[in-house]
């Protein structure tokens, strides 16, 4: 899970992190090679590593690749699934169901964890590791903004409405609809940073406010 501990841009100190995660010099430059790799993370040539920067446009790329990719892997799902796939959704359903009325701020650990289950469980009927993959990396750069999205004063949206909608649509069968609830349900949270930033209410990590005119 990305967790949104550290800022955007930031330095990433090879013995402060060593100290805090209490491994050696070697494992730790793995895993930050590893980060670069899924653009998590910077490297500096010889100056080290950095927490890869966000912004707008960013997120409105990884929503784009989100959308295109998984309203096509659930529609190959739910044609597909079977009464296993059924069985593991219908799980997932009532886990999160459980984390989500309302979510709490100190449980949104397990409530990503759970998110993340219930949909691999919506497109667990269509097997594609592949696609798996890729949205799995893509999720995880969403995670990044979400974060930001939750915390946004003011924001209302029933997520577990809109998990139940598309749960409902796809134990039914009707493919269709289902994509159309998850797309929406896919855009709901950039649309509202999005529109946030855009006129001045939030401000992401290295970037500065937006000036308006007197």
């Amino acid at each position: 899970m990305v967790e949104g501990r550290l800022a955007p841009g930031g330095k990433l100190r090879i013995e402060h992190l060593r100290t805090q995660y209490q491994v050696g010099a070697g494992t730790l430059r793995e895993a930050l090679t590893r980060l670069v790799s899924d653009a998590l993370v910077t490297a500096e040539g010889q100056r080290g590593f950095r927490v890869a920067p966000i912004a707008i446009e960013d997120l409105e790329d990884i929503t784009r690749l989100r959308v295109q990719i998984e309203i096509e892997a659930l529609r190959q799902s739910i044609r597909a699934g079977g009464a296993q796939w059924r069985a593991a959704l219908a799980g997932a359903y009532a886990a999160i169901s459980a984390e989500e009325q309302p979510i709490a701020p100190h449980r949104r650990r397990q409530w990503e964890q759970l998110n993340v289950r219930f949909h691999e469980a919506l497109l667990s009927g269509h097997a594609s590791p592949w696609t798996l993959r890729v949205l799995r990396l893509l999720s995880r750069h969403s995670e990044r903004y979400r974060s930001y999205a939750m915390g946004l004063p003011g924001s209302v949206r029933d997520v577990h409405a809109e998990h139940t909608e598309i749960f409902e649509l796809a134990m039914a069968g009707q493919d269709a609809r289902a994509a159309l609830a998850l797309e929406a349900h896919i855009r709901a949270t950039p649309d509202l940073l999005i529109k946030a930033l855009r006129e001045g209410r939030a401000v992401l990590p290295g970037h500065e406010p937006p000036q308006h005119a007197a």
